[in-house]
């Protein structure tokens, strides 16, 4: 029995690998329908009588589309790969400039937050306000990434969209101890 996959070759482009398009905007339902197919192809089961060289590759090749999967299915991560897949890396260790709107915005944020604690109303509003520009920096990065290949503009937006996220999850405790 030998183990087959989708593209087994291609497991440097984890979009090869699941046979999809190397893009931003990913039909999820696609990507999970390909990772199950191979999941299923080379589940240790499937295998449990196979040669040990069969057994340590059906192993790999889950290992990897599990990466792959979580990867792909997680729009930072996936912004982030599709970067160094054309050779951008975008430096969130070290690289924290941001444009000065964007920087005042987070900062309006935070005041609000501190501000209004107590006040789930204005919280719930903030956190309306947040999805948004959370939805409208995945649009930018789609349009960076699917439209310009604009790489270095898609690393901007998604350090930016680290921000909003770490922001949101603050936001959500601060909600979630006042209902």
């Amino acid at each position: 029995m030998s183990v087959v996959v989708a593209n087994p070759s291609a497991s440097d482009d984890y979009f090869r690998f699941f046979g999809l398009e190397q893009q931003f905007n990913l039909d999820l339902s696609a990507l999970e329908q390909a990772y199950l197919a191979i999941q299923k192809e080379v589940h240790p089961d499937r295998h449990a009588r196979g040669s040990d060289t069969e057994q340590r590759l059906a192993m790999q090749m889950a290992t990897l589309a599990n990466t792959a999967f979580q990867t792909l299915k997680n729009p930072v991560q996936r912004g982030l790969y599709l970067c160094q897949l054309h050779g951008v890396d975008a430096r969130l260790e070290t690289n924290t400039a941001m444009p000065a709107a964007f920087l005042m915005k987070q900062m309006e944020w935070r005041e609000s937050l501190e501000e209004r604690e107590e006040d789930l109303a204005a919280l719930e509003s903030l956190a309306e306000e947040v999805a948004v520009s959370k939805k409208d920096t995945l649009s930018e990065i789609a349009l960076a990434v699917d439209g310009a290949k604009n790489y270095e503009r898609a690393a901007e937006l998604l350090r930016g969209l680290l921000f909003i996220d770490k922001f949101a999850l603050e936001l959500d405790d601060a909600i979630s101890v006042l209902v």
